[in-house]
């Protein structure tokens, strides 16, 4: 591999990223935002294309010293500032037991959970042991990018795993699901928080391995009104947020991914992450307004726009930038980047991210309850 050149010229200095992006995730105001996006290391890229070519999805993952290279290809290619591990949210679900079938068609499962019997045979597993091929390779990833550069954790958040290993697969509107919470809600609550009580170690044992922070991806809570997401997917979230922080993960920040999830906001808002990652729907400066200076936020250029002319990518980069000039910001897509992505438009989003300067730098480093003071009372 390559050497790695972990600090990014900045305004005649140079940036730590790990800094930059620890800072942004307290909520401080800087002048320059942390940037990388979601799906990053992918089919849009011709190296990882070439990876593919002689290897599967799930060999990939399991195999620590390619799960490293990809995830380190956007770091070299783009110059991201943060290196999340490839890996895929269905691995803990075949840790706990079920069969797990991952190609380029899509995830399938041939045998969801759809009883309280199938809830109880699921077991809680040792990360280190069933899935030691993740921790591993995020320790290969610290090792080659260096102490500068912040590499993320992840996993799904319980309602969106749950959402797979009840209907199978992915289907729109998840109508199996949904009948399994209505007809058996407790035992869709134990399923619940069975799952919690496998990612809070399962995100632990990332964090061993040097991740900086971890991100939990709720794609699917969209699909709920509020008054089930508060009874079912929120008290799960929070589990795994306190088993988390009950362990060695006290301090590393959490990142807390939700799509399609504008109406359950205040609510998302109490699951107890640091930082809330939103997709390209939900208004940055508005959120912040109503959600108050404590809570940092990631996002939110819509991914389809990496698809269109550069002046328009370059123009919704801004725009993301200048929603909350550079207080507790962490530039990203609204969702994970298309595999039809040029290369060149991706490189820009980031590039245009990193040269931009935003806020005034006598609040550089402030907390972002200090950056707002002015707004008054």
């Amino acid at each position: 591999m390559s050497p790695l050149n972990p600090l990014t010229p900045f305004e005649g200095g140079e940036i730590d990223r790990k800094d930059l992006f620890l800072s942004a995730c307290r909520g401080e105001a800087q002048t320059r935002v942390p940037v990388w996006m979601m799906r990053q290391a992918g089919r849009y890229l011709p190296e990882y294309r070439a990876i593919r070519a002689t290897h599967s999805f799930l060999e990939v993952c399991k195999t620590p010293d390619l799960a490293a290279e990809v995830s380190l290809q956007p770091f070299r290619i783009l110059g991201v500032d943060a290196i999340i591990v490839f890996s895929d949210i269905l691995i803990p679900a075949e840790a706990m037991g079920m069969q797990l079938e991952l190609n380029d068609a899509g995830p399938n499962l041939p045998s969801p959970i759809r009883s309280a019997a199938d809830v109880a045979n699921l077991r809680i597993f040792d990360p280190e042991r069933e899935t030691k091929f993740l921790p591993e390779a995020i320790r290969r990833i610290v090792k080659s990018a260096g102490p500068e550069v912040p590499v993320l954790g992840f996993a799904a958040a319980p309602w969106t795993l749950a959402c797979y290993m009840a209907e199978g697969k992915t289907k729109e509107g998840f109508s199996t699901v949904k009948s399994f919470l209505y007809h058996e809600p407790e035992t869709f609550r134990q399923l619940l928080s069975k799952i919690a009580q496998a990612t809070a170690p399962y995100l632990r044992a990332q964090i061993d391995a040097g991740a900086c922070a971890v991100q939990l991806f709720d794609t699917w809570c969209g699909e709920l009104n509020l008054e089930d997401y508060e009874n079912f997917a929120l008290p799960a979230v929070q589990q795994v947020i306190s088993g988390i922080r009950s362990g060695n993960g006290g301090k590393v920040p959490v990142i807390y991914y939700t799509k399609a999830s504008h109406h359950l906001m205040p609510a998302v808002a109490r699951a107890g992450a640091n930082v809330l990652s939103v997709d390209w729907r939900v208004d940055l400066a508005a959120l912040r307004k109503t959600l108050g200076p404590k809570i940092a936020l990631q996002g939110n250029v819509d991914p389809a726009v990496l698809l269109g002319p550069t002046g328009k990518i370059r123009e919704a980069t801004q725009r993301a930038l200048s929603a909350l000039n550079g207080i507790g910001h962490i530039l990203n897509l609204g969702h994970g980047i298309f595999k039809q992505t040029p290369v060149e438009n991706a490189r820009l989003f980031i590039e245009t991210g990193q040269q931009t300067v935003v806020g005034s730098p006598e609040k550089t480093n402030q907390p972002a309850s200090a950056a707002y003071s002015h707004l008054g009372s």
